[in-house]
């Protein structure tokens, strides 16, 4: 039964959230984690797996939001050809952009602060609204329509559960839970503040793998809960709501625990693969072109799309010089050439089908 009278407590909370359900969950995650934190290292430039796997975490994330983009109009939005306009690729790539400005931050600054928050917001939503100043928001079901749970409406309640979890985030001696106990709680509190107009959900995503590398799991921003959270929607915010309104903690934890572990198996996969196909370009490459070099090669992978601009910038070569690489390797089936209006752009086509199949 729901309480109407329910306030949002600060952390930490004075009950056990590590039970002995929750604590024999952890030891596999952690384990799949750390795998995957050491195969990362196999793909010898690693903004190769920051651009990809972010760009897919982008349209998850957004998708999770029904901001919809197809992954062409995603890749070609990439390709920033003035010919070419896509709202909600565009939006998109927002979200991989406010990603990466939250891991530089918090790479130079070691903390996970509400200043870092509030700028991840403000890329992602190209605003400075900052918290909600003014009551009206509620959450309502995609289905019925009711409202299902009304975040705190007070600015000053905002901001001082924002600065509770901050506090919560960054200072170690106030809880000793495991890291991704911690992560549960955190994301849980973020979304019931809700302390944004728009873009709660996707800001909270990327808070989630922001805090994994703040917590020395992760060295990169690669694992991303989104398309877990995509196959299991319904469960995602039942059981948000089901702390709210039964105090149902263990479910939750439980749920994002395997989430984790879940996530961090696909992502290896992907990872190998991505690395299986690297090696077999660098062979075709190496083999049978003079101008083959690394930088040519990290070009073709950490986009699925690319274009004569981007192998000028990455390998430091004339125009002519660049439309001619790409050229040969599309009349020998290694890209796909498309064109765009009078633009060419030219599909490593292996890559895509891997970061399409999901």
């Amino acid at each position: 039964m729901k309480n109407d009278k329910w306030v949002l407590k600060e952390l930490p909370l004075a009950m056990e959230l590590e039970t002995t359900r929750v604590l024999k969950s952890l030891p596999s995650a952690h384990a799949a984690l750390a795998e995957l934190k050491g195969i990362a290292f196999n793909i010898p430039n690693q903004n190769i797996l920051i651009n990809t796997l972010g760009l897919q975490e982008a349209k998850d994330s957004s998708a999770i939001e029904n901001i919809i983009t197809t992954h062409d109009d995603l890749y070609k939005s990439s390709l920033h050809f003035d010919n070419f306009k896509s709202l909600n690729a565009k939006e998109v790539q927002n979200y991989i952009s406010a990603l990466k400005k939250g891991f530089e931050l918090i790479k130079s600054k070691r903390l996970l602060t509400n200043n870092i928050i509030l700028q991840i917001q403000e890329v992602l939503e190209s605003n400075d609204a900052g918290f909600r100043k003014l009551p009206g928001t509620t959450l309502k079901s995609a289905i019925t329509g009711q409202t299902i749970y009304t975040p705190p409406q007070d600015y000053n309640d905002i901001k001082r559960l924002m600065s509770n979890l901050e506090n919560f985030i960054n200072n170690k001696e106030i809880s000793n839970y495991d890291v991704l106990v911690k992560m549960a709680i955190m994301h849980y509190q973020f979304e019931s503040i809700h302390p944004f107009y728009d873009g709660n959900g996707r800001t909270g995503r990327i808070i989630n793998i922001l805090y994994l590398i703040l917590a020395g799991l992760q060295n990169l921003p690669i694992l991303y809960l989104s398309s877990y959270i995509i196959r299991n929607k319904t469960d995602y915010y039942r059981l948000l709501q089901e702390v709210r309104d039964k105090n149902n903690w263990e479910e939750w934890i439980l749920f994002m625990i395997k989430g984790v572990e879940e996530t961090s198996m696909e992502t290896i996969s992907l990872i190998t693969e991505i690395r299986d196909l690297m090696l077999d370009f660098k062979h075709k490459i190496r083999a049978n072109y003079k101008f083959y070099s690394q930088d040519l090669l990290n070009n073709l992978f950490k986009h699925p799309y690319t274009k004569i601009e981007f192998i000028v910038n990455d390998l430091n070569v004339s125009r002519l010089t660049a439309a001619n690489y790409l050229n040969k390797l599309a009349e020998d089936g290694i890209l796909r050439k498309e064109k765009l209006g009078n633009a060419n752009y030219y599909i490593n086509q292996p890559l895509f089908d891997i970061l399409t199949k999901r």
